[in-house]
């Protein structure tokens, strides 16, 4: 991610002086969006273990966490879109397998980026997805996107707030919303996506978007707020924050039901002064998620920032192995979500299992 270098010290003081006043807000998004100050940190090494074969599956999994694919295996498309009802502008980009056509559709993922993201970011899921035979549409939120880091440093702290509020959290699922509508609206591409079984998908401050639009439900004193999109039928959930000055966390997450998959680390924390919160705070929030099926995946050690497209971070070989492990975990619960299961199949768990801390799967009859 690129972004203004700030000395750590002062990103933690102000941090700290921000943290302070922070209104209370929909989500943790002060500190996922401050993870970059705590990930900062010269990359850890690896300690040993008893991983076989370490260097021949590092290489590998460099390989395909840095999946180049043949030109001819996927097209790129950006789109530059206006939606006038909100006045904000919708950016995004669309990995497109090759083979995508009229008779053949495939598997669509819409995906919501982590603050100061952008629709050019996590490209080892959408080169590695398309290069799969599935499409995947990087929204970019104009509100919480890599623009935050342009400007003054001084000013750097008012722009995290205002990314952060509730407004900006209710405008980034209707992002998604809008950019789907755009998508399937293009008769040169809609024909050739599979939109009855779409997954949405997201890191961090994104997973928490995805969560809404999954159906994840917020009191108010206007009423409650409902902002589930029903062409959504299953979300990966990477890094998911907790929902931030909710009296109830079990409450805003228990009315998802549809396959949801949740992806975290050991080492996936934020660490802010007068806050933080770990892979634990991930996985009560798995557990709270009323999805008939879900899955939770830990793997050991890691950070919150290994799961962008940074390679250091975590560890530069642990890393590699975790986006390849978790390509290829996702790939097959998208492919899965088209008989409405999303499912991991039993044999991933045991293919990596030198990479996990733990591995739960829930299935429940409706």
């Amino acid at each position: 991610m690129n972004h203004t270098q700030l000395p750590d010290t002062e990103c933690q003081r102000q941090a700290f002086r921000l943290v302070g006043r922070w209104p209370v807000c929909l989500l943790l998004a002060a500190a996922v969006g401050l993870t970059a100050c705590a990930n900062r940190q010269t990359p850890a090494t690896d300690t040993a273990s008893p991983r076989a074969n370490w260097t021949e599956r590092q290489q590998a999994a460099l390989a395909a966490a840095q999946l180049l694919p043949e030109g001819g295996t996927y097209q790129s498309h950006y789109f530059d879109w206006h939606d006038h009802s909100r006045q904000r502008n919708v950016q995004a980009k669309l990995y497109l397998p090759q083979q995508a056509s009229d008779a053949q559709p495939v598997p669509l993922v819409v995906f919501s980026h982590g603050i100061g993201g952008s629709r050019e970011g996590y490209t080892y899921l959408g080169k590695n997805w398309a290069a799969q035979g599935i499409a995947s549409l990087h929204v970019q939120h104009a509100g919480s996107d890599n623009k935050l880091w342009s400007g003054s440093p001084l000013a750097l702290l008012s722009r995290m707030q205002e990314a952060a509020q509730e407004r900006e959290a209710v405008n980034r699922v209707h992002d998604l919303r809008f950019g789907l509508d755009r998508l399937l609206a293009d008769a040169s591409l809609a024909t050739r996506l599979d939109s009855q079984h779409i997954v949405a998908a997201g890191h961090s401050y994104g997973a928490n978007t995805v969560l809404l639009a999954a159906g994840a439900q917020v009191e108010r004193e206007a009423g409650v707020v409902q902002l589930r999109d029903d062409r959504i039928k299953a979300a990966i959930l990477i890094s998911a924050p907790p929902f931030h000055g909710e009296a109830s966390q079990e409450r805003v997450v228990a009315a998802i039901s549809m396959p949801t998959l949740h992806i975290t680390a050991t080492g996936d924390n934020i660490a802010i002064p007068g806050y933080t919160s770990n892979h634990e705070d991930r996985v009560r929030l798995f557990e709270s998620t009323g999805s008939l099926h879900k899955t939770l995946v830990v793997y050991r050690e890691g950070s919150h920032s290994m799961f962008t497209d940074r390679l250091q971070t975590g560890g530069p070989a642990l890393n590699s192995l975790v986006k390849a492990a978790t390509v290829d975990l996702t790939v097959s619960f998208i492919q899965s979500a088209r008989d409405g299961r999303a499912v991991v199949p039993r044999a991933w768990p045991e293919k990596h299992r030198d990479l996990l801390a733990q591995f739960v799967t829930h299935t429940a009859s409706p």
